[in-house]
């Protein structure tokens, strides 16, 4: 099993910035992967970003050049730079950490944006 606590969220001005942060506990050695997800009203779950334990990196393209996904492997934490934020940035943020046979997501951490 692995736990996921989101923390890092608020509500922030068009054209800031945050930082999410992600802190893994359990079977930590298991994760093959670890990435950011959000979720907006009326929407599906969206993918935003992954990287892996090799240190690749991966971004839906709407966050290229905005978002920075990163790792802290001593304090098993991960993290999301948020920059240049937009209204339509505002949504619900999942943390998720994959091994090679489930999916685990923390709670949630809501991110408001207003223009």
């Amino acid at each position: 099993q692995v736990q996921l606590v989101e923390s890092g969220g608020g509500l922030v001005q068009a054209g800031g910035s945050l930082r999410l942060s992600c802190a893994a506990s359990g079977s930590i050695s298991s994760i093959n992967a670890m990435g950011w997800y959000r979720q907006a009203p009326g929407k599906q779950r969206e993918f935003l970003a992954r990287i892996t334990t090799g240190g690749r990196t991966y971004y839906i393209d709407s966050v290229k050049g905005r978002f920075t996904i990163s790792r802290d492997n001593a304090k098993n934490t991960v993290y999301l730079q948020m920059n240049s934020l937009k209204f339509e940035d505002t949504a619900v943020y999942y943390c998720n950490a994959q091994d090679l046979h489930y999916a685990y997501w923390g709670q949630g951490t809501q991110v408001t944006v207003s223009s």
